[in-house]
């Protein structure tokens, strides 16, 4: 059956591409026809595969990192040695990196509660809930729907506009560039 389907092949790419009817005339004629890559309908060729998409230079989490460092100086705050320091001084420090860091992350993701019931209230989890969703917690047993106590709403983002990296090769693992006052 294979030698039937390899004729019917034979036959039409004979008949409609020339280079392939001088090759086979040629084997025909017992005249040494030089090694050719096979030869097979367009239709046949698969189509090109696209490219595989370039890794980025950065990862997006460094860039919120950096954005966090930036405008509420997160880094510098949470680095710093504290036992130097009074708790009102500390308090006084991480209200500033406290509001900064909220605004960053309000422009960003705009987080809002995943759930509108108040801590402490009985909620139903739904039977076939996601367990990205909700987090079971304390005795787990028998089947959905579960009654418990709200222990956290949970959040989710409305949004994730983290902003685009567009600096060079050499600052892709920077989070804040070094200052140099002239």
């Amino acid at each position: 059956m294979r030698r039937i389907w390899l004729a019917i092949r034979v036959f039409f790419l004979v008949l409609f591409r020339r280079e392939v009817a001088e090759a086979v005339r040629e084997v025909l004629e017992g005249k040494a026809a030089p090694p050719r890559a096979p030869v097979e309908p367009p239709e046949a060729k698969a189509p090109k595969k696209p490219a595989p998409p370039k890794a980025p230079q950065r990862s997006e989490a460094l860039t919120l990192l950096a954005t966090l460092q930036r405008e509420a100086r997160l880094i510098d705050f949470v680095e710093e040695p504290l036992d130097e320091y009074t708790d009102a001084q500390v308090g006084a420090a991480a209200r500033d990196v406290h509001r900064d860091c909220r605004s960053v992350i309000r422009r960003l993701f705009a987080p809002r509660p995943l759930l509108s019931d108040a801590e402490g209230a009985d909620i139903e989890v739904p039977r076939g809930f996601d367990p990205g969703r909700y987090r079971l917690v304390g005795q787990v047993t028998g089947e959905p729907p579960f009654r418990g106590r709200l222990a956290h709403p949970g959040w989710e983002a409305a949004k994730c506009e983290v902003p685009t990296w567009s600096g060079g090769k050499s600052a892709a693992r920077v989070i804040a560039p070094a200052e140099v006052e002239l």
